[in-house]
């Protein structure tokens, strides 16, 4: 299982975690070090905020998501800029992690850059050593498959829904439970 977990997996919560952070997440595993810990970022948790709201000298207002519970004031985000933006982390399908962001903030303000281009995130998701490796063996975490026109074009509300449905077989039911069990 542990070999599995690599920079650019999906992690899809089971469907009745009981964690309100992390409800129905689909989290992009941006950094996964076995000794030394795990990096994500929750995709499908947008804020009300906006770029322009938490940072000067941007003048779009692109949305900001909830990355995860840890440091929610820092800003993260993953982008397809690629070789545009000094010290971008590849992450897979033209996906790419951090980088220079007085690059990315210039690119943005001339318009060169769009929403579909670029996810930006207050916070993150962390786990300690070992700790993500025994969360996905106890089955908190489903391990799924993206490319970045699912992951950037699919509503963030149909996002859980639709990775867990790509899995196939039973995945497709599990994808209709309700959040609440009891009603199902």
């Amino acid at each position: 299982m542990a070999d599995a977990l690599h920079n650019g997996v999906l992690l899809l919560a089971e469907p009745f975690l009981d964690d309100e952070n992390f409800q129905r997440s689909v989290i992009l595993l941006c950094q996964h070090h076995p000794q030394e810990g795990s990096f994500g970022l929750v995709m499908n948790q947008r804020s009300s905020l906006t770029l322009e709201d938490v940072m000067e000298g941007v003048y779009v207002n692109f949305p900001l998501y909830i990355g995860g519970p840890v440091q929610q004031n820092t800003l993260h985000y993953i982008h397809r800029l690629g070789t545009q933006v000094d010290h971008s982390i590849p992450l897979g399908d033209g996906f790419y992690w951090s980088g220079d962001f007085d690059q990315i903030k210039t690119l943005i303000n001339l318009g060169q850059v769009q929403p579909t281009d670029i996810r930006l995130f207050l916070g993150y998701a962390g786990w300690a050593h070992g700790q993500l490796v025994d969360e996905v063996s106890r089955t908190s975490w489903y391990l799924g498959d993206w490319d970045q026109y699912d992951l950037l074009k699919t509503p963030d509300e149909d996002l859980w829904r639709h990775f867990i449905r790509k899995k196939g077989g039973d995945f497709i039911k599990i994808a209709n439970y309700p959040l609440d069990y009891k009603l199902n």
